[in-house]
């Protein structure tokens, strides 16, 4: 008596899942993340002018008072308050 299979005969599910399985880790090996950065971020990365003058004020500030030479204006100051939130 012979038997005669029916669909694909021989062949094991279980080797073509595993070829499936093989093919993706290949293909996401051979793909690679890529960035770029546009030239406006290349620029804010880049110290700023504003930055320097800035730090060599505040250290100007900060030697004055570390000597005890450094007197607040308390009118000047409450004036810059008032306009800062009044003004704008």
């Amino acid at each position: 008596m012979k038997i005669n299979q029916f669909g694909s005969s021989g062949v094991n599910p279980y080797n073509r899942q595993q070829h499936k399985v093989d093919s993706l880790k290949t293909s996401s090996a051979k793909a690679t993340d890529k960035i770029e950065i546009s030239s406006t971020a290349k620029e804010l990365q880049q110290t700023s002018q504003i930055h320097l003058e800035r730090q060599k004020k505040v250290d100007q500030l900060k030697a004055q008072y570390e000597a005890g030479n450094y007197k607040l204006n308390a009118e000047d100051t409450a004036k810059s308050i008032l306009n800062y939130y009044f003004k704008k």
